[in-house]
């Protein structure tokens, strides 16, 4: 679950550092907001270890920086091991924006780390071409501008040319979702081709669905923050207020809302509070500052 640019090759301890516990805020979460990062979790007493390790070096190498590692000696980072649950090593974690999203344990063929570090890759980033991006770019500025007809001809010209372009076919739902064609935007996004189902386009415009299908059922703003005002541990009315707010356009206090809720009970209906702000902050671009001042606090309370 992590992410990088791509570029010239670096030298190797660019894309691989050793990373303490106090470290690990830092180079892991933090950084995984820009850049994927693998964390290998090894121990010097760990014959598999000993042969896992540089094999994934050489592959995230090999990458040329679309992704980073960083290794953790777990003899010396046993609370990121026990918050993690790590029960044997060696362990590998993906991280991207801030959460893990692929990982596995113990041995692997070096064949199946290559392939899963460019499973790394491919999620955290697109496959679009130079002229293609100028032509996404121009009908996401008309969706932002409200021209939301005028961006679905452009974002069904580009897959015309390109059927697996994922900002295209992500631009393309959510003009639907701008426009309230919200059966019309499920349909295309469940149609989408197999080869891209998974990019962050679309998992971004999914989750947007999921949000504007909330807000068709959000109540009304008043009587929810009466409810929470007078019993703040009532969850479901502050999961109910959240929804109500990002409905409004309040998305920053939405944020808030489910952040409270996580801080009085992380468990309540099995995280749904954590489930929801992961929902809103894969809707939102990746540089948003409510994402990113949002995912620092929830970071900062998972790993307090």
């Amino acid at each position: 679950m992590i992410e990088l640019g791509t570029g010239t090759a670096k030298p190797q301890q660019n894309h691989v550092k050793d990373v303490a516990e106090r470290d690990f805020m830092k180079e892991v979460i933090e950084a995984s907001r820009d850049v994927p990062v693998i964390v290998d979790f090894w121990a010097p007493w760990c014959g598999p270890c000993k042969t896992l390790g540089p094999q994934l070096e050489q592959a995230v190498n090999a990458a040329k920086g679309a992704v980073t590692m960083a290794k953790v000696n777990i003899d010396e980072a046993q609370q990121i091991a026990a918050q993690l649950q790590i029960q044997s090593i060696p362990t590998v974690y993906a991280f991207y924006k801030g959460q893990p999203i692929d990982g596995f344990q113990g041995a692997v063929p070096q064949s199946e780390m290559k392939a899963f570090v460019e499973r790394v890759v491919k999620q955290a980033g697109g496959d679009a071409s130079g002229g293609l991006d100028e032509a996404v770019a121009a009908a996401e500025e008309m969706l932002e501008q409200g021209a939301a007809t005028d961006a679905v001809q452009i974002f069904t010209a580009i897959l015309g040319e390109e059927p697996n372009h994922a900002a295209a076919y992500g631009g393309l739902v959510r003009c639907h979702i701008a426009m309230g064609e919200l059966d019309q935007a499920e349909a295309i996004l469940n149609g989408a081709p197999i080869e891209i189902s998974k990019a962050p386009e679309l998992e971004a415009a999914h989750a947007q669905l999921l949000l504007a299908r909330q807000a068709e059922n959000a109540g009304p703003v008043a009587e929810l923050l009466a409810a929470v005002e007078a019993n703040p541990d009532d969850h479901q009315a502050r999961l109910d207020l959240a929804q109500a707010l990002y409905a409004k356009g309040d998305i920053e206090g939405a944020v808030e809302q489910l952040l409270e809720s996580f801080r009085r009970d992380r468990e309540w209906n099995e995280g749904a509070a954590k489930a929801q702000l992961f929902t809103i902050f894969d809707a939102l671009k990746p540089n948003d500052p409510i994402a990113l001042k949002g995912r620092r606090k929830l970071s900062s309370m998972l790993f307090a």
